[in-house]
């Protein structure tokens, strides 16, 4: 016992504040996850400021706690209650004073030596420059995504009035900020131009994965092609991403062109799972377009995280399709790569998956998008990789001991290399 409270003082204590957490099974919430469940060895107790699960409106995943450490000591808070009609969702916004408060006394009457806030909810990103000024503590903020973002493919009148506040309140969140973070360093760097003369101490650090997680099966777990025999199951898992589209339509006219010419396996079945309510057209009506319905099964509705790493792991095929924008970091990579399935991809030729995937060596099956291709040279480039990413004896053994360096542990050292730096 007294062993455990001599180390315990030796740590230092980074208070992360982020008004989601577990049973949350949002993309954000694997951030402080993530990271939080290294830091303990890296020589920082993890202190989670949050919000008391019942004011979320989403709904609750019933494992994801499992994958959560126990060295995180998470306080809870509460928050206003969505309002009829729905007023404001933003939980970072219901929350904000209490969350204020409640980080207030936590530096009043613990020695918290830093404070770590990812973003977006957007707002608790103001809460930094707050205590700050109130107690001196040292503050950075982690951009999960940008703030202030381009909106021109936008016309409605609430993106533009967020961009709008985002242009006011970024200047006065940052500006006191020892360090800024972010999954990549495209994704904070703009910001760093915008209101720095001279740069503070940033680093980029992807998601990474948690080996851990991989390790937790779920007993009893229904697939999404059960009931369907001979059915040989690809699977997409995860939101769709907006500037997908120019993707999902290269894929289906690619599949169209092999069952015409008899290359394509009858008995494949493309699941999209947990696609999310993204705007503009349906991953269906793609299919249909093609004449391919009969062979896609989209659920739109979150799935659980680890129901998520189980269906990857059973699955025949794996699929991953990132975005024409080549900052775009495609986390779901390592989720994939540990299903320890063959991966079909489709990313932007500078993504720094593209790196990961070949680092692994895991590369065959990859489909590289540069800037001013058609959606007809997508397509072509596709026929070649999918008729051989069917066959049976693929030729697949990537080297998964080469992803330690993207891991979550690694991302973890990286904030307390920044962190040690600042405090």
């Amino acid at each position: 016992m007294a062993t455990n409270s001599i180390i315990k003082k030796k740590l230092k204590t980074v208070l992360i504040i982020y008004p989601h957490w577990v049973p949350a099974n949002l993309a954000g919430v694997q951030r402080p996850r993530l990271i939080g469940n290294y830091l303990k060895e890296l020589g920082w107790h993890p202190l989670l400021l949050t919000v008391d699960s019942k004011y979320y409106e989403e709904i609750p995943d019933p494992v994801i706690a499992k994958t959560a450490s126990k060295d995180i000591e998470v306080v809870f808070t509460k928050a206003y209650k969505v309002t009829k009609p729905r007023v404001i969702g933003d939980i970072g916004l219901r929350a904000f004073p209490f969350l204020k408060a409640k980080a207030l006394e936590l530096c009043k009457t613990r020695k918290i030596d830093c404070i770590w806030i990812p973003i977006p909810s957007f707002y608790t990103a103001l809460l930094g420059r707050m205590i700050h000024d109130k107690t001196g503590i040292p503050y950075g903020i982690d951009y999960i995504d940008p703030w202030v973002r381009d909106i021109t493919n936008q016309n409605d009148t609430r993106a533009k009035l967020s961009q709008l506040v985002a242009r006011n309140l970024e200047p006065y969140a940052v500006n006191k900020a020892a360090f800024i973070t972010g999954v990549s360093t495209p994704y904070y760097w703009p910001v760093i131009e915008r209101n720095f003369k001279t740069p503070p101490a940033h680093v980029g650090m992807p998601y990474g994965f948690d080996p851990n997680d991989h390790k937790i099966q779920l007993k009893g777990l229904k697939m999404p092609w059960e009931g369907m025999p001979n059915c040989k199951p690809w699977i997409y898992a995860g939101a769709f991403l907006p500037n997908s589209h120019v993707f999902m339509e290269a894929f289906f006219k690619a599949i169209a062109r092999l069952k015409e010419d008899g290359n394509w396996d009858a008995d494949i079945r493309l699941f999209f799972i947990g696609t999310g309510p993204y705007p503009a057209k349906r991953i269906t009506a793609y299919a249909a377009d093609y004449g391919l319905e009969d062979i896609v099964v989209e659920q739109r509705e979150r799935q659980p995280f680890l129901y998520i790493l189980n269906y990857l792991s059973a699955a025949y095929r794996v699929m991953l399709f990132g975005s024409t924008e080549k900052h775009y970091t495609a986390s779901k990579t390592y989720q994939c790569l540990l299903s320890e399935r063959p991966l079909f991809t489709v990313l932007h030729g500078e993504s720094q998956a593209v790196q990961v995937l070949k680092d692994v060596k895991a590369d065959a099956f990859l489909v590289p998008f540069h800037e001013g291709d058609t959606n007809e040279n997508v397509s072509e480039v596709m026929i070649d990789i999918l008729q051989a990413f069917q066959k049976e004896d693929l030729n697949w053994q990537p080297d998964i001991s080469e992803l330690d360096q993207y891991s979550s542990k690694e991302s973890a050292r990286a904030l307390v290399e920044v962190m040690n730096a600042v405090v």
